[in-house]
């Protein structure tokens, strides 16, 4: 199979493409650094052509409410090239329980991007993960003021990117699902007590104290974040990915 692997150079995307291309698929990574600019439709002729199956893996450069026409311009013109072309799979990354928070611009977006796919011409599957490990760096960064990161006790189930790359390359390579394969880590963590996990397994000065009001994740309530009944669990524990 013919895959056109738009964002294939980034964390999911390039791995995406190295798994596809082991189990003897062609996967062709697209991605600004390549030509194909998916919100002026620069490239995207040339990288659906041909293509059996589009995986969408790009992302807004922003979590504010310019989220939103991201992800409506970059599906429209994204599901346009498709169509045109003959694609017969469209894939794409949302995030567990990305409809139950609508406070949040940037979910909003995404639950906007699934809408467009779910509505569109091409038969379809989105893969939804819960947060990444890799991202935990960056959580703790956005609240962080002196030696103090303030982090609500929001719960979360963290799942490793090597782990989310598996499920949508075994995904995209199967027949479209019409609707959406839940995937999780193994185990669940109030936010507050992960960023002291990986603070004392990298110590850096730093400390957490719990504040419900602190970073995107206040806003959270409840465990809308963590594994739906059906979700398919992933293997890596939090603790041996940071080790």
């Amino acid at each position: 199979m013919r895959f056109a692997v738009i964002g294939g150079t980034g964390l999911i995307g390039s791995q995406v493409v190295r798994k596809l291309n082991a189990a003897g698929h062609e996967a062709v990574p697209h991605s600004q650094s390549t030509g194909v600019d998916v919100i002026s439709g620069q490239g995207l002729d040339e990288a659906a052509s041909g293509a059996d199956v589009v995986i969408n893996l790009t992302n807004s450069p922003t979590f504010d409410e310019a989220s939103l026409d991201f992800f409506r311009t970059s599906m429209d013109n994204l599901l346009a090239a498709a169509e045109k072309h003959g694609v017969r799979h469209f894939v794409i990354v949302s995030i567990v329980g990305v409809d139950q928070v609508p406070q949040l611009d940037y979910y909003r977006a995404k639950a906007l991007q699934e809408d467009i796919l779910a509505a569109g011409p091409v038969p379809y599957s989105i893969v939804r993960a819960t947060q990444f490990m890799e991202f935990m760096d960056a959580t703790l960064s956005w609240t962080t003021s002196g030696d103090t990161v303030r982090l609500p006790a929001t719960p979360v189930q963290p799942i490793a990117a090597e782990d989310v790359s598996d499920a949508v390359a075994e995904v995209a390579s199967g027949d479209p699902l019409q609707g959406i394969r839940n995937i999780a880590g193994p185990d669940v963590f109030p936010l507050d007590e992960l960023g002291r996990i990986t603070l004392a397994a990298h110590p850096d000065g730093r400390s957490v104290v719990t504040d419900s009001t602190a970073g995107l994740f206040a806003a959270v309530q409840g465990d809308v974040l963590t594994a739906r009944p059906d979700a398919h669990i992933a293997p890596t524990r939090y603790t041996d990915w940071l080790a």
